[in-house]
């Protein structure tokens, strides 16, 4: 299984959204995709709750509700995108991500605020000589049991972006 691990340069590296949010928790992840951005992005871009859904692959997602799949195609309605537009999430009835930035074919930045923790989601789409490296970046502060967000969450986070990983690479490939 691909854990998504990001490199130490990602891990490092300053991204969109790091100055919004003085973070407790850090999760950095990244994967490799064998296209270019260009056909990664749109993917990307209609991502989540009431849009396109979580890209898990078709044997994952077998064992979840029908009407809990991904879609397995390009909506062109969902590709409309902008700063501003807010994006319902799994994390409960009120939860949400609002659009920050967006810089085709490269960067999505999401903001959020659960309680009183801010959180900010930053996708990275960089061109490698062989397709595409994907560096997602999730921040929360303040955060009251730092430990069981590292820990939990992060394997949570990990799962949850293999997962992902492996949805978009099945749907890049057919």
């Amino acid at each position: 299984m691909d854990w998504a691990r990001p490199t130490p340069a990602e891990r490092d590296a300053v991204l969109p959204g790091d100055d919004l949010v003085t973070a407790d928790v850090v999760m950095d992840r990244a994967f490799d995709l064998d296209a270019p951005p260009h056909e990664v992005w749109p993917w990307l871009v209609q991502l989540g709750k009431r849009r396109a859904g979580w890209y898990l692959p078709a044997g994952v997602e077998r064992w979840v509700p029908r009407s809990r799949w991904a879609l397995r195609r390009i909506e062109p309605r969902l590709l409309e995108h902008h700063v501003g537009d807010v994006i319902p999430d799994w994390g409960g009835a009120d939860a949400t991500f609002t659009l920050a930035a967006i810089e085709p074919p490269a960067l999505l930045l999401y903001t959020s605020r659960r309680g009183r923790t801010e959180l900010t989601w930053c996708l990275q789409v960089t061109e490698t000589g062989r397709g595409s490296r994907v560096h997602l970046r999730l921040r929360l502060g303040p955060v009251k049991r730092r430990r069981l967000a590292t820990h939990a969450g992060g394997f949570f986070d990990a799962l949850t972006i293999s997962g992902l990983a492996a949805g978009l690479r099945e749907r890049l490939a057919s």
